[in-house]
């Protein structure tokens, strides 16, 4: 027992001393980077679909113009420029409205006026009352804009309009009008400008004649040439009013003659103007340089007095050889539909439905003091160029000055826009 017990010892002993011998010794390892355990992961919710409002089913606009009567031949200008505007956008599908994540058409309802201020007043509310309106497009003529926009103001519609240059208007304090266009203060001052950057000191027309009418606008112009004249080196010899309508000009005609006055500035609607020319022409009267605003802006004039209209020029906001884009589509339209490149105030009309489009997109929504407010903060590409608004709706856009030459009217100022150099002096009504 015991040698058996000391066998065993001798093996524990053994197996012990292999064991101690064999085990790993100690080393100085580096602290163990630790990491946290990865997050868990929730499977991806479900992606919730988005739900819109029913979107209407069209972008509702509405114009009061005037398409007879004393101010037909604007309006007959500028509701094709509305027109093919809409039909251009439409083309694409329409307006995009976030809000309700698609392109909605725009509709254009209108209704002429036949230039009666108290007629558009009544057309307007009717177009409120009886459709949804997102924005007015106005009509064409100072008094007609001044009896439209106190409803649009009253009614908190978006209202853009052009073929006016009443500055009164836009100092009253309206927050819904925008007008695109040239306004008196532009136009009194740079036709002298012009003059003077084009034509050398000793050779400029510098006695002027005035026929004015006596309404409103017809005030403000003149007054304004009153200020602006001298500070360029004018002389105002001859200032005649008469009421808006179909005048005989003769005696003023007679007076500028008598004067020796060499410029004419005037504003008259078609056909007073037309009837001006005829009667200088057979008085016997030619100025060098003649400004008519409105009565020559649409082809009727070239087509009721041939070469006895050719050298007035004009200042009507756009001209169709302008280099804007877009202005090629609106001509090749125009050219298919009435058979000439798009009209004077064709342009600034095909501008006004752009920037409401424009607007309406930015906005997102067809909330319309949305649309208000992104108007008078954004600046717009158009086919007069880009525009923005001042605070009192008045828009920063391009004057250009226009001539009829040979029957054609010719874009001649400003220089990088020009088709043909301004042709100075007139030559007399005699020798045409």
């Amino acid at each position: 027992m015991k040698s058996k017990f000391g066998v065993a010892l001798v093996i524990i002993l053994l197996v012990s001393l292999m064991a101690t011998s064999c085990a790993p010794k100690a080393t100085a390892t580096e602290a163990p980077v630790v990491t946290e355990a990865p997050a868990k992961t929730e499977a991806p919710a479900a992606t919730e679909e988005v739900s819109y409002p029913p979107a209407p089913e069209y972008i509702e606009l509405g114009s009061s113009i005037s398409l007879t009567g004393n101010f037909g031949s604007l309006g007959n200008l500028i509701l094709p420029g509305y027109q093919i505007a809409i039909e251009h956008i439409n083309a694409d599908g329409g307006v995009f409205v976030k809000e309700y994540n698609k392109k909605i058409p725009l509709r254009l309802t209108y209704y002429d006026d036949e230039s009666d201020p108290t007629k558009a007043v009544s057309k307007m509310e009717t177009l409120f009352a009886e459709h949804n309106l997102t924005a007015y497009l106005g009509g064409g003529g100072s008094s007609m804009h001044a009896a439209s926009i106190p409803i649009a103001e009253k009614n908190k519609v978006p209202y853009l309009g052009i073929s006016f240059a009443l500055y009164k208007i836009h100092q009253q304090g309206y927050k819904y009008l925008f007008s695109p266009f040239p306004k008196s203060p532009n136009q009194t001052e740079d036709v002298f400008k012009i003059l003077n950057e084009t034509i050398p000191e000793g050779e400029r027309p510098t006695k002027v004649a005035v026929f004015a009418y006596n309404d409103d606008w017809g005030k403000e112009w003149g007054d304004l040439v009153k200020i602006h004249a001298p500070e360029y080196g004018y002389d105002i010899v001859v200032y005649e009013e008469n009421p808006v309508g179909v005048n005989d000009w003769t005696a003023a005609i007679q007076k500028a003659k008598a004067a020796g006055a060499d410029m004419l500035l005037s504003l008259p609607v078609f056909p007073d103007g037309s009837g001006m020319f005829k009667t200088m022409a057979e008085l016997g009267w030619t100025p060098k340089f003649s400004l008519i605003i409105r009565a020559p802006e649409g082809v009727n004039w070239g087509e009721s007095l041939a070469a006895i209209g050719d050298y007035v020029t004009i200042f009507p906001g756009w001209h169709h050889g302008a280099k804007f884009d877009g202005v090629d589509k609106l001509n090749a339209r125009y050219e298919e539909l009435y058979g000439r490149p798009a009209d004077l105030l064709t342009g600034p009309a095909y501008a006004c439905v752009q920037i409401l489009a424009q607007a309406i997109e930015k906005a997102g929504t067809l909330d319309r003091d949305v649309i208000r407010d992104t108007i008078a903060a954004g600046e717009f590409s158009t086919v007069i160029g880009s525009v923005t608004f001042n605070a009192d709706g008045t828009g920063n856009v391009l004057d250009p000055l226009i001539q009829w030459q040979h029957g054609k009217m010719e874009l001649v100022w400003p220089p990088e826009h020009a088709t043909a150099p301004l042709i100075y002096p007139a030559p007399a009504f005699e020798d045409r």
